[in-house]
């Protein structure tokens, strides 16, 4: 589907997909800095830098499936002085990509409003429209609670403690060979998505903001 996209709006996408990963995992290692854990930042990686998170595989991924991933921040737990540091570092990359999708659709009321929709030849309202899509679906896509994501840290804290040793041990165990096998399906098999909902539901959290 990629790349039967005009080749400007592929150009846009990919910019706007670095842009949204770079805040993503800035988010992850502001939030661990302000928990007590510098690990991420003398790894050089509080940075707003793109060149600092994105991932090869990741970034190619976008390409293959329509999604993708940056490199993971690194944390070390025993410099934690905040009770639940990994839960607010975890949410912190989600949140910050709802308040990126949010913000721009604050800005693209404004542009609306004074009907500035075109700027040196660029179509500011659809990139803005495509931005705020980009950034809602990497918010819902990342707290799916499988494997690497950042879902594995947030959706364990809303159960009770019993049933979140459990999970949290099934998802070591499993949960990334779930995640790849829900994307390898979503590939080979005409017709499936395990993740169309995501799509969904981003379409309408932006089509409602606009």
């Amino acid at each position: 589907m990629l790349f039967s996209l005009p080749p400007q709006i592929l150009i846009i996408l990919v910019f706007c997909l670095i842009f949204a990963l770079t805040f993503h995992e800035f988010g992850h290692a502001y939030t661990a800095h302000l928990c007590g854990d510098d690990t991420a930042k003398w790894a050089g990686r509080m940075s707003l830098n793109p060149l600092v998170h994105l991932d090869l595989f990741g970034s190619l991924m976008v390409l293959i499936a329509g999604f993708g991933y940056a490199r993971p921040v690194p944390v070390n737990p025993n410099n934690y002085r905040i009770r639940n540091s990994d839960f607010y570092i975890a949410s912190a990359g989600p949140l910050m990509n709802l308040l990126l999708g949010v913000v721009a659709a604050v800005l693209h009321g404004i542009l609306a409003q004074i009907n500035l929709t075109v700027l040196a030849g660029v179509p500011l309202l659809e990139l803005l429209k495509l931005f705020i899509f980009i950034n809602f679906n990497l918010f819902l896509f990342n707290l799916i609670p499988l494997g690497p994501l950042d879902g594995n840290s947030v959706f364990p804290y809303f159960l009770p403690s019993a049933l979140r040793m459990r999970f949290q041990h099934w998802n070591y165990r499993y949960g990334s060979y779930a995640l790849i096998g829900l994307v390898l399906l979503s590939i080979v098999l005409p017709g499936f998505s395990a993740f169309s909902w995501i799509t969904s539901i981003s379409l309408s959290m932006t089509n409602g903001l606009l």
